[in-house]
């Protein structure tokens, strides 16, 4: 619609079960690129090369969910002489990795929660962890997103089992079974900031958004600005989001992750390395 609104053509892709839907009347041509399911539409980076090379497109908007934090499919669209609407192949590989993303966290200066420095490689040492930061501790994939590889240990017998589980779950959801501890805050309000990154190093937030109302670590509602969290803390979240995209050289549009404890102490869990 905002592409109509410019006079920008635009192509859409559909799979076969999307070949109703109102936006496909708002583009100028409509491609199917595949069956329903999307491991064979909009999970195959070939069909959807192909629609751009048929509707001799300048630019690929991923959209959400799908490919829209696939570094490989970003790196395929610019070698095609496609520009990926989004964040560089090298932002997306650093902040797409919740380990490298936390390396970046502690070069900008942005609190993180007490943990593993690395992934965990051995039952051993991951009870070493939760000996010295305490339980509860929490099991988290560095792949993961959606709440998958995630498991909360109270103690050592749950954690054992826990590490099998998530590890397991993140293998095939993720297809990488890495995982790390952090300690587990216990009922945080989960805040976002919004930013926004052009490709002259100009990196400015949105402001925040609470959305800790959530299933399955699936968020329902979101509210802004975060209901009850006083100004300074605020203001500190935000800028600590635009530290941390500037210390990743990324552009484009991006949600920063945070959790805030009962003190209002914040610290960093993620980025999606997309709009939201």
């Amino acid at each position: 619609r905002a592409c109509r609104e410019m006079g920008i053509g635009t192509v859409a892709v559909c799979s076969e079960a999307d070949k109703g839907a109102d936006y496909l009347k708002l583009a100028n041509e409509a491609i199917c690129i595949g069956p329903a399911q999307a491991a064979g539409s909009y999970l195959l980076i070939k069909n959807i090369i192909s629609a751009a090379e048929i509707g001799n497109v300048q630019a690929i908007h991923p959209g959400y969910g799908f490919l829209s934090e696939n570094e490989h499919f970003a790196e395929v669209c610019r070698s095609c002489k496609i520009e990926f609407i989004g964040p560089s192949v090298e932002a997306m590989a650093k902040l797409g990795d919740k380990v490298s993303a936390k390396e970046i966290a502690q070069q900008a200066k942005v609190s993180l929660v007490p943990g593993s420095d690395g992934l965990i490689t051995s039952e051993d040492e991951a009870l070493a962890i939760a000996t010295k930061i305490g339980y509860p501790v929490l099991i988290k994939a560095t792949a993961g997103g959606g709440g998958k590889g995630m498991r909360v240990a109270r103690n050592d017998i749950t954690l054992k089992a826990g590490l099998k589980q998530a590890a397991q779950e993140a293998e095939k959801a993720f297809n990488n079974a890495g995982v790390y501890l952090e300690k587990y805050i216990e009922n945080p309000r989960h805040v976002e900031v919004q930013i926004i990154a052009d490709q002259h190093g100009d990196v400015v937030h949105l402001w925040e958004r609470d959305c800790s109302t959530q299933r399955r670590h699936q968020k329902l509602i979101e509210e802004s600005p975060a209901p009850n969290l006083p100004l300074a803390v605020r203001e500190e979240i935000c800028k600590a989001a635009v530290r941390l995209i500037k210390a990743a050289n990324y552009t484009n549009a991006g949600t920063v992750e945070f959790i805030v404890d009962q003190d209002n102490q914040f610290y960093f869990i993620e980025v999606n390395a997309r709009i939201q």
